[in-house]
């Protein structure tokens, strides 16, 4: 430790809260895409990563400059080269996306477009320490971390945070729409959906995260001033794993926050690389990352990825779009009811019917956006296709027919 720069409480808060928001221009697109693996030959067993990692190892570098990896139940996660534009981003991904199919098809093996898999048991198929502390630390309180670990996934959705302005490109504005935004897009791209204890989630991913630890699950708070109120919330969150030295395994504590940590109360002083570790394991909504990261959209099937992208591209960027998604989700303001409404995305999706207005409301506004700003043709009537069938007539992806699961998941409590 001698040689490691070790942290004080008021220079983890000051790191956190700057590095949260990278302040800038606005435009750049990014998005993250994962996918549970399947053998249709085998559908209940699940892929080593040995064998997707091989399936695919031959694919560096993707022709759109974008990256592998494999999550601990085995899903693989695109992430894409950062796009100077949506149109830009989407035809980088659509090129990796397909040849990352094709070679995972001449294994056998396909992509499965589910925000979670219904049929497999959570199983950590990975040796790596972080998962496995992580997986360790969900234990303590039931099986909905494993399940989120292993059988998840999602559309991950990243932009600018924003400049210094006050207006709807500066990242206080920004923030706070992202924020406003985010159950309507919760609810509008649900495609996880369970009956657990006779009641039914449309997003079962979402409501098995936010079953988990709150401190690290649920949205922050909105106050004045975003790097405030986003390091506030990192310091109090209660760290879910310590690294120890190969071939120590890390260490697990219990309701240990950074805070505490940062003041001495840890196994050790807090470094740099225990915060940024830290701040990795911090899985709200939305994910300040010096970028937004939009992190509650469930996985769609197909190509259906391009929606959401497009939508909170065009809502977060047009700056008149923006206005008109504040406007339509001007009920969804008050902090007495914030996580209640994340709860009702997750539960009820669009036939909430105060969700389902703000929905139809802030989708045509993004359409429009995506008109003016010369999205192209395919991307603007995916998103047109999109509002027909769900927003349009208070649905979602997951209210359409699917086979009946088999797999049982842990039931919130």
């Amino acid at each position: 430790m001698d040689d490691i720069a070790v942290l004080t409480e008021r220079a983890a808060e000051t790191y956190v809260a700057a590095a949260g928001f990278r302040v800038g221009p606005i435009g750049r697109v990014g998005v993250e895409l994962e996918y549970p693996v399947r053998d249709p030959r085998a559908p209940l067993r699940r892929p080593s990563i040995a064998r997707v990692t091989a399936a695919t190892a031959g694919l560096a570098p993707l022709p759109g400059g974008g990256q592998i990896t494999i999550e601990p139940g085995g899903q693989l996660e695109i992430s894409s080269a950062v796009g100077a534009s949506l149109r830009d981003c989407v035809e980088r991904t659509r090129a990796d996306l397909a040849v990352t199919r094709a070679a995972l098809s001449a294994d056998g093996l396909q992509l499965d477009g589910t925000g979670l898999d219904a049929y497999r048991t959570p199983e950590l198929i990975t040796t790596h320490p972080r998962y496995v502390a992580l997986a360790e630390y969900h234990a303590r309180s039931g099986g909905k971390g494993l399940a989120v670990m292993c059988n998840s996934a999602s559309v991950q959705v990243c932009l600018d945070s924003g400049d210094e302005s006050d207006g709807w490109a500066g990242y206080r504005m920004r923030w706070w729409l992202a924020d406003a935004i985010g159950p309507v897009l919760l609810a509008a791209f649900a495609n996880s959906p369970r009956v657990v204890r006779g009641t039914r989630w449309v997003s079962y991913r979402q409501a098995l995260r936010f079953g988990t630890d709150a401190t690290r699950t649920r949205a922050p708070r909105r106050g004045g001033e975003p790097r405030a109120d986003w390091a506030h919330y990192a310091l109090r969150a209660k760290v879910a794993m310590i690294a120890e030295p190969a071939p120590v395994p890390w260490s697990v504590p219990t309701g240990l926050t950074m805070r505490s940590w940062l003041r001495g109360h840890g196994p050790r002083p807090v470094t740099l690389d225990d915060l940024e570790r830290h701040l990795g394991t911090l899985v709200p909504p939305i994910r300040p990352r010096g970028y937004l990261e939009f992190r509650m959209i469930d996985q769609q099937p197909g190509d259906g990825w391009v929606v959401p992208l497009a939508v909170v591209t065009a809502l977060l960027d047009d700056p008149i779009a923006a206005e008109a998604a504040a406007a339509a989700t001007e009920h969804l303001r008050s902090p007495l009811r914030r996580h209640r409404d994340w709860l009702a995305a997750a539960r009820a999706g669009l036939s909430d019917p105060q969700l389902a207005t703000a929905a139809l409301s802030c989708f045509e506004a993004a359409a429009a956006a995506l008109d003016r700003g010369g999205a192209g043709k395919r991307i603007r009537r995916a998103v047109e296709t999109f509002i027909e069938r769900y927003v349009a007539r208070g649905a979602c992806p997951a209210d359409d027919p699917v086979p009946p699961a088999t797999f049982t998941e842990p039931a919130l409590g």
